[in-house]
This record gives C-alpha cells, sequence and structure tokens, in this order.
C-alpha cells in the first residue's frame, strides 16, 4: 500500500492513495529505484500490523511462496511446488494447495 508523504517526509497510514490495492513486485522495484532510491541506506524499513496503522516491526526477512486468501483481506502461504516436489516433510504439511494460490513475495517483521 502507497501513503501519501508528509513534507516532514512522514507516511500518513490514514491517507491512502486513490485506487489502493496489493502491492505487486513491479510496484516495488519501481519504488525502490526511483522513488526511495535517494533515501539513506540505513533507513529502517518498518511494517504496520494493519491498515490502520496499529503497531509496527521492523522488516526482518522474506520468503517466496504462494498466497491463497481465505477471507477478503487475509490468508495463506504455501510452498512452491519445486520446494514441495523436494521436501516430504513439506508435502505432509501441505497435502492440498488451493488452485488460486499464486506466487508472492512474504515479507516478515522482526518481532
Amino acid at each position: 500500500m502507497e501513503s501519501v508523504m508528509h513534507k516532514s517526509g512522514t507516511a500518513d497510514p490514514a491517507q491512502p492513495v486513490d485506487g489502493d490495492q496489493p502491492l505487486t513486485l513491479d510496484v516495488l522495484r519501481r519504488l525502490v529505484g526511483n522513488d526511495w532510491a535517494r533515501l539513506p541506506g540505513d533507513t529502517l524499513v518498518v511494517l504496520s500490523r494493519d491498515t490502520e496503522g496499529n503497531l509496527y516491526s521492523p522488516f526482518s526477512t522474506y520468503a517466496i511462496g504462494r498466497y491463497s486468501p481465505v477471507y477478503e483481506l487475509t490468508g495463506e502461504v504455501y510452498p512452491l511446488e519445486s520446494e514441495l516436489a523436494a521436501d516430504a516433510g513439506l508435502r505432509a504439511l501441505f497435502p492440498k494447495v488451493p488452485a488460486d494460490a499464486r506466487a508472492a513475495l512474504v515479507l516478515y517483521p522482526l518481532g
């Protein structure tokens, strides 16, 4: 979700950009390469727990997986097909992956 930036440089999560939609890797690449390219390298990346801006955590790690919505804006993440094919333990944990699961870059907070 892109937020409106105030002159102070802080994001206002209460002011969504018209047409908010899930962020794709193409948009993330544009933001990193253009909009955020001049930010200092030690700028902390922080994740909000929800769209209202309740609680925040520093970005810690990521995974490549598949996402499937369960409710309107929340869902589950599943391993890639190649990971399932190579790991019997994963297949036991995830015996059925929904047909609508799609490739996703999954970001995890530190805490």
